[in-house]
């Protein structure tokens, strides 16, 4: 399962000043963008990232995603949020055999007409035919330009609040309504990975003012998000801790971050890594399944360090 996310409402940007200070053309071709746009595939599950990339601003979900379709497989199931719905995309998902669900209710009279008409409606699910795509973007992304079969589902939250699922997994025996209110909610994963990325692991933060460091850092930082989550697996498996019990992440980043290091260069790795797993096992909080904690969001700036504070 796949989990895709931009960064649209906290875009990634490297460190001010503006690193294009000179108007030579060799500099100015190489430095970063102020404003570049970190987009990623996400396995919910495994929670590793399948794939990320630095995108300009100008660049939408969409396009972004689109240009990562080939990283996913018939057997995947692609998550999305209210940011991806278009006739376009669906086309070319089922084109693809890729399974997707994605959230479609939009507010008045935004979003798709069949959505509209199921929301007025009484029912739990219906199966509609979605308008083909444009002309226009059927060629342009390579798609067909017929009606595409859907599937609408109405998910209602544990706070009331309506929400439209759309699949183009059709068969409701094998895949129940009842199912896509939980694999929905897979989706917020990625959120957090993002969080764990500009956070704690300072995305925005970077080495240099090239685009290449830029990259750099950025990869680095994915892989090293990708080593937590292998390290904190093999720590919860190796101590058969109780099921109600998670590894705290951040309490895995603390203890890999100054072994990172001696791993690479493969200084003492087995008694090293040994020592590591039984302090990141140790380290746990209690999960409640089934219970969800839901608060609204405050409103508040976000917590990035000023540049006086930003380490090189």
């Amino acid at each position: 399962m796949a989990s895709c996310r931009a960064g649209t409402a906290g875009d990634w940007s490297p460190p001010t000043p503006r690193p294009c200070v000179s108007r030579a053309a060799p500099a100015t071709s190489r430095a970063a963008s102020t404003d570049q746009i970190a987009f990623g595939l996400y396995l919910p599950g495994a929670e590793m990232m399948l794939a990320a990339s630095l995108h300009s601003v100008h660049e939408g979900e969409r396009q972004m995603l689109f240009q990562h379709l080939d990283r996913l497989s018939d057997k995947d199931v692609l998550l999305m949020d209210r940011g991806y719905p278009s006739r376009w995309l669906v086309s070319a998902l089922n084109a693809h055999g890729i399974g997707f669900c994605m959230r479609v209710e939009k507010a008045g009279n935004a979003g798709f007409a069949c959505v509209r008409d199921f929301l007025r409606s009484s029912e739990d699910e219906r199966i509609v035919a979605l308008a083909a795509p444009d002309r226009r973007d059927a060629i342009d992304y390579e798609c067909p330009a017929t009606a595409q079969t859907v599937r609408l589902i109405r998910h209602v939250s544990s706070i009331g609040k309506v929400r439209v699922l759309m699949t183009n997994l059709l068969d409701r025996d094998e895949f129940p309504r009842a199912e896509f209110g939980d694999l929905y909610h897979q989706r917020w994963r990625i959120e957090e990975a993002f969080k764990r990325l500009k956070h704690r692991l300072n995305l925005e933060h970077v080495s240099g003012l090239s685009q290449q460091a830029a990259m750099h850092d950025f990869a680095a930082k994915i892989v090293c998000d990708n080593l937590q989550s292998l390290a904190s697996e093999s720590a919860l498996r190796a101590a058969s801790l109780a099921p109600t019990r998670r590894i705290n992440r951040a309490a895995a980043h603390s203890i890999l971050k100054p072994l990172l290091p001696a791993l690479l260069l493969g200084t003492n790795i087995g008694a090293r890594l040994l020592q590591a797993l039984q302090l990141i096992a140790s380290r746990t909080y209690s999960h409640r399944p089934g219970i969800v904690k839901s608060r609204p969001r405050l409103m508040r700036p976000k917590p990035h360090k000023s540049m006086t504070q930003k380490p090189c």
